[in-house]
């Protein structure tokens, strides 16, 4: 397989070899539209290079000189010649990374080409303003010469004749590099090849891939470009366009231009630029030919597409395509209406949505009875769906994490990456809806507002104006994505909800997903939420967080504290009846859907008084001293409490805290049942490390269920399982299977257990391992297949030996995962259980990986 290919050549290579922009633009050539001719150094040669410690081999060099032989050829151009061969050389990786690598413009220029193009064209303002734009892009990007430097440069020399210009800049470049600026245009398309190669590996680029979970491994391919001047003359211009709005999703072009510009003015937002819609009046023409255009590009392609152009001197030439990147509202919007319109199966539209993005939805928007009374500073416009409120930032590197703020900048560069995921939404004075800005934003699900043209930021970055109100660094805004409004002080939130399109879209999700979709689930209200959702029942209720509520956490207190068995009955025998009323509650919002309940897990610790004045009211209810009281606390205090005293092994210690809750459970049950309620109940042993444990555990509970059957006359089906969350249990879950009713796999302690990381230290060092790409993803967000995984796998085999149709299901925090959803429908699961509020995401998720399964994939 070569390393470099002309497009005509490259027919049936797929992304991963040409990069995703350099395979869109040789399928566009094929299909016979206005395409500059070109060539493509591949992801190949990517890899190549730096395992040839970062230098092209001869035959890489060869291959590059003998495809610029062959593009002079097609388009009957030559570098160096009477009439020059220009080019632009640009990054394309096989997955979409905007702005996270370089693009350099107008290579081909020297002292002699830069004279034959103004005798070909006879504009020399033209040619001279292009190579003088080539020599500063070339600089900062080939050789990292700050551009400030060239910026200060032109500003002392903007009264002088170009020429003086010139080489005013070339004097620069050799004071800053050592080296004479290279006047070979082939030498320059190979350094500029090489930048872009490294470019792949600069900390932006290394940052974005990890925020969006991309391989390093990709690589990117480097497209070498006829160049063609969107700012060749008051005919030309360049532009972006959506197919349809990015923001909202519906079906009309979506767009900006700029006449007289290359394309770098508007992705950067150095100019903002007029709607598409203005060229209608301006050029009818090559307005028309694009709409053609675009139109046939989204039927190829079957997805929305984001469309960059060239307008030279009066013709129009598409340097891009590729499938948009828009808000979570849009993304279902445009797949169900595409649907709809005939374009798409049902399958591709499913496949077509970012699950990613799809919590993005759940933000909700502003209170509009409260967006009253707040002050209206001032609009931009909506450029990333979303509401956010927080405090104001004017620089990337301030913003830490888990701060709530809006970031605000005169324009976001690449180098914001890092802060851009951090802040809650985003504000930029210059840009349209198609800038750097707007279009991370919108991959990252963040609210943005770009082209507040009223805001003027202070030198100091301390404050900003905006029509004449001063707003400091730490003041709370408000930002409206949906229409570009920007307030004062902060707005509530109201929550979203799933209506219209979204639950349309649900409802084709179901038709398709094998996996039972669950939730977690402990409170009444959160069963509401999880039902509204589409969950299909609780696959966790977590005891203990009812325990925290204010009312009953002196009555847990109580129990810990105690120093006999009577004592500690006193207090159960008070929680059993609140307990009681929890389950009751929550079996009444079930209407009969499976739910089940983890007996106790956490550590005493959790519960008992952290501060001196809860440890006298602690005294005061229970007439002792708070000496006695905090002597208690210490000799329960444990070393690594998350290892210790815990789950299963509190019932070893205190038989009657799991009796009380197995009594809680089924006396519920009964009751609802009696009352006319449906009740489907799976009864949970967490942290199980051994049969004995779980053995013992077991037959108590069966007594005390057998007791109250008895007390009732009555009887309830029930399930009796156990968390898999140790190593030792997947090992041994043959024997396990024997005795549970099911598996469900707690993977967040399964992870920190096969680990041996904490997951609420681990965010001190993760991210250090994924830099240095030790680890591919957090393996507390991503189930980690290769070693956590194998566990699952000899679990899931283990016990089905023994018992075929053992119930298996996920409830740790991977439920909600997308990519441990697909690991876990591949494993043929019973079901997933996450958050009520991911529920919509796990149930996409779910409808994608039985697809893809089907398909092969």
């Amino acid at each position: 397989m070569k390393n470099v290919y002309l497009f005509n050549e490259s027919y049936g290579l797929n992304k991963m070899i040409l990069g995703g922009k350099g395979a869109n633009l040789v399928e566009m050539q094929r299909i016979g539209l206005p395409i500059p001719n070109g060539l493509i150094a591949t992801t190949t040669a990517c890899k190549n290079y730096f395992k040839n410690e970062n230098i092209l081999t001869d035959e890489m060099l060869k291959e590059i000189s003998e495809g610029i032989k062959n593009l002079e050829i097609q388009t009957g151009k030559t570098f160096a010649g009477e009439n020059p061969l220009l080019v632009s050389v640009r990054s394309g990786a096989p997955v979409s990374m905007p702005g996270m690598m370089d693009t350099i413009l107008n290579l081909g220029l020297n002292d002699a080409t830069v004279e034959n193009l103004i005798k070909k064209i006879g504009n020399e303002k033209f040619a001279y303003e292009i190579y003088i734009r080539f020599i500063e892009m070339f600089s900062e990007i080939v050789k990292e010469v700050e551009k400030e430097k060239f910026h200060s440069l032109k500003n002392e020399m903007k009264d002088r004749p170009y020429k003086e210009v010139i080489e005013c800049y070339k004097n620069l470049y050799k004071i800053e590099t050592g080296e004479d600026f290279p006047n070979d245009p082939e030498k320059q398309v190979v350094m500029a090849i090489e930048s872009i190669f490294r470019s792949w590996n600069n900390e932006r680029a290394k940052i974005y891939r990890q925020i969006h979970g991309i391989s390093e491994e990709m690589g990117t391919g480097v497209v070498v470009q006829e160049m063609v001047f969107g700012n060749f003359n008051e005919l030309s211009g360049t532009g972006v366009a959506f197919t349809r709005n990015p923001s909202t999703g519906e079906n009309t072009i979506f767009g900006e231009y700029l006449l007289e510009a290359q394309g770098e003015d508007i992705v950067a937002g150095i100019r903002t630029p007029e709607p598409l819609m203005s060229m209608k009046d301006q050029l009818p023409n090559i307005y028309d030919e694009f709409i053609r255009i675009a139109n046939v590009l989204e039927k190829h392609y079957g997805d929305m597409q984001d469309i960059e152009f060239t307008i030279e001197d009066g013709k129009l030439f598409i340097l891009q395509t590729r499938n948009g990147k828009r808000s979570p509202h849009a993304s279902v919007k445009i797949a169900i209406d595409m649907v709809n319109e005939g374009l798409i199966s049902k399958e591709d539209a499913i496949l077509m949505v970012d699950t990613e993005l799809l919590p993005q939805i759940f933000n909700g928007t502003f209170e509009e009875s409260d967006i009253a009374g707040k002050k209206l500073l001032g609009k931009g416009l909506p450029g990333s769906a979303g509401v956010a409120v927080g405090k104001v930032v004017l620089s990337s590197e301030k913003i830490k994490e888990g701060e709530s703020v809006i970031l605000v900048r005169v324009e976001t560069s690449p180098e914001d990456i890092k802060g851009m995921s951090l802040a809650k939404g985003i504000v930029t004075v210059k840009g349209g809806a198609t800038s750097h800005g707007a279009v991370v934003a919108r991959g990252m699900g963040k609210c943005c507002i770009t082209g507040c043209e009223e805001i003027k930021i202070d030198k100091s970055e301390e404050f900003f104006t905006i029509n004449d109100e001063v707003v400091k660094e730490g003041d709370i805004i408000s930002i409206n994505g949906y229409n570009g409004e920007i307030y004062k002080d902060a707005i509530k939130l109201k929550s979203g909800e799933i209506n219209g399109d979204l639950k349309e879209f649900l409802e084709w999700c179901k038709e398709f997903k094998t996996l039972e979709v669950r939730m977690n689930a402990d409170t009444p209200k959160d069963v509401t939420v999880g039902r509204n959702f589409g969950a299909e029942g609780v696959g966790l209720c977590r005891t203990e967080h009812m325990f925290f509520e204010d009312e009953k956490i002196w009555n847990v207190r109580e129990m810990i504290i105690a120093s006999t068995k009577e004592e500690r009955d006193l207090a159960l025998t008070k929680l059993l009846e609140l307990q009681k009323i929890d389950f009751k509650s929550m079996l009444l919002k079930m209407g009969g859907l499976p739910m089940n309940i983890r007996l106790l897990d956490p550590p005493f610790h959790e519960f008992l008084p952290k501060t001196e004045k809860d440890v006298e009211k602690l005294a005061i209810l229970l007439n002792r001293c708070p000496k006695e009281i905090s002597d208690r606390i210490k000799e329960l205090k444990e070393e690594n409490p998350m290892l210790g005293h815990r789950g299963c092994r509190l019932a070893i210690t205190f038989p009657e805290i799991y009796e009380m809750q197995a009594r809680a459970i089924i006396e519920s049950a009964i009751e609802s049942k009696q009352e006319g309620i449906e009740c489907e109940i799976e009864i949970m042993i967490p942290f199980i490390g051994g049969i004995s444990e779980f053995k013992y555990i077991k037959e108590r509970i069966l007594e005390t269920i057998q007791t109250v059957f008895d007390r009732y006359d009555d009887s309830i089906e029930y399930k009796l399982g156990t968390m898999m969350e140790l190593p030792r249990a997947c090992l041994i879950a043959n024997e396990i299977a024997e005795e549970s009713a099911f598996f469900s796999f707690g993977t967040n302690d399964l992870t920190q257990t096969t680990y041996g990381i904490s997951r609420d230290d681990s965010i001190k060092f993760i991210d250090h391992y994924k830099a240095k790409n030790i680890m591919k993803r957090d393996p507390f967000q991503s189930i980690d297949t290769r070693g956590v995984g194998k566990l699952i796998v000899l679990a899931k085999e283990l016990g089905k030996s023994v018992k075929p149709n053992i119930k298996i299901g996920v409830c740790g925090e991977h439920g909600g995962d997308p990519k441990s959803i697909e690991y876990f429908n591949e494993l043929g699961f019973n079901y997933i259980s996450c958050s009520p509020f991911r529920v919509p995401t796990a149930i996409v998720a779910s409808a994608q990986s039985a697809i893809l399964k089907k398909r092969g994939i």
